[in-house]
């Protein structure tokens, strides 16, 4: 492909005005969908600090040749992830165009700020209707950490662990948008010093450190995804937080696993970053021993290099004007299993994919101080608080305790591109 048709070529520039450290240049052009004014949920695509109202450009009469219009003026998503990839390249190349200085004129033909909302002003909603929600246990250290919390004398990965990725059904009908805050949840719990169980908020709520990965057109009920056929099913990825309480998921989760522990809340960031646009920034994933079974092995790179960090931000620091502290950094980029894996193990037996559905990494955490995904491995399950800068301790979160996920790609020879934000404040 030319440069001039490469829609992530970094000389490209939009007509709009993108600053250069932004999440949302001309090579990025991530889905969302939005509300202007308290009208009905529309689907956008950030550019820089705007919103290209892509209703608006299907009622143009642009979409000609490229796709059916009824595709962009839906409520949600899901019919534009079942049309598939001979749809998605074709109107993300269009979109490109529209946009980019020296393209197609015809959007500023039309008058421009027509198609354009202001970024900041706009309320962002779950941009699918999410069908089912799976969530992985896929990174080597994350797992690690916790067996060896959890199992100080024994090995701390379990026999299957690097076998196959390990993966419970969450709860899809409490995954919210950046910014909803997060209620503390009650439970059972049982202090290891108590005889019996009580009820009671969650003393020892957490946060999970993730990235999810959106399916589109899916399989048929009895049949698989391959390895090989996973880019034609994952339309893009966005940032996950796993809000977790670890008391209660400590009593309840022996022996069926997560439940209540996990299903209160799940956040995610607003904006869908394609498989296109995260192309110039593929790379080779952790070396896999032993070698997995013929149907979970990739001939071609799945890791994807992209930052990532957690910041935390106290009722107090808010209260004295002091910004978020970051608190963990790591990279998506080091997890053992890549979403191709993902995706062919959970359709391995037959089950379904449908357009829409979420599939999160699990904890995401690195092998050097400081890159672990969650509290309870920062904080070594409470034993060791971080000493925040205006001199709190923090083991696990506090109510007004507010929690930023931020994700970004960046690399010489291609233009920063970025996710967003994943934002969530405890209440009481």
């Amino acid at each position: 492909m030319s440069a001039r048709n490469d829609t992530t070529d970094e000389r490209l520039e939009s007509w709009v005005p993108v600053a250069r450290d932004s999440d949302f240049p001309l090579q990025n052009l991530p889905f969302g969908l939005f509300e202007d004014g308290g009208g009905a949920p529309r689907i956008g695509v950030a550019i820089g600090d705007r919103v290209l109202d892509c209703r608006a450009i299907a009622e143009a009469g642009l979409l000609e040749g490229i796709c059916d219009a009824a595709l962009l003026e839906a409520p949600l998503l899901n019919p534009l992830l079942a049309a598939g990839r001979p749809v998605w390249r074709p109107l993300r190349a269009l979109l490109s165009a529209l946009l980019r200085e020296g393209g197609d004129a015809r959007l500023l033909d039309a008058g421009a700020e027509h198609f354009l909302h202001d970024r900041n002003r706009v309320r962002m909603r779950v941009p699918m209707e999410i069908g089912d929600y799976v969530d992985f246990y896929s990174s080597i250290e994350h797992a690690t950490n916790l067996g060896r919390l959890f199992r100080p004398n024994a090995e701390a990965l379990l026999p299957n662990w690097r076998w196959l990725p390990v993966g419970y059904h969450g709860r899809a009908s409490t995954i919210v948008i950046d910014g909803t805050p997060v209620r503390r949840p009650s439970g059972q719990r049982k202090p290891p010093e108590a005889a019996t169980p009580e009820f009671g908020p969650s003393r020892r709520l957490d946060i999970e450190l993730e990235m999810g990965f959106v399916t589109g057109p899916g399989n048929a009920l009895g049949t698989a995804i391959p390895v090989a056929e996973a880019r034609e099913h994952i339309f893009g990825l966005v940032i996950v937080n796993d809000w977790s309480a670890r008391d209660i998921q400590a009593w309840e989760y022996q022996p069926l696993g997560p439940f209540l522990g996990k299903s209160f809340a799940t956040t995610i960031s607003p904006w869908v970053v394609t498989l296109d646009a995260l192309e110039p920034f593929r790379a080779q994933g952790p070396r896999q021993e032993p070698q997995p079974l013929e149907y979970l092995r990739c001939d071609e790179a799945w890791a994807y290099d992209i930052s990532l960090a957690v910041d935390l931000q106290t009722e107090a620091m808010r209260a004295r004007g002091a910004a978020a502290q970051t608190i963990s950094r790591t990279n998506y980029r080091e997890l053992y299993w890549n979403i191709a894996q993902q995706l062919a193990h959970a359709t391995a037996n037959g089950a379904v994919a449908r357009p829409g559905d979420l599939f999160a990494s699990g904890t995401i955490s690195g092998a050097e101080p400081g890159a672990q995904g969650s509290l309870i491995e920062l904080t070594w399950n409470g034993e060791r608080a971080i000493q925040l800068a205006g001199g709190e301790p923090r083991a696990f979160l506090e109510d007004g305790d507010e929690v930023t996920l931020r994700g970004w790609c960046e690399r010489a020879g291609a233009r920063r591109i970025g996710f967003g934000e994943a934002r969530g404040r405890v209440t009481a």
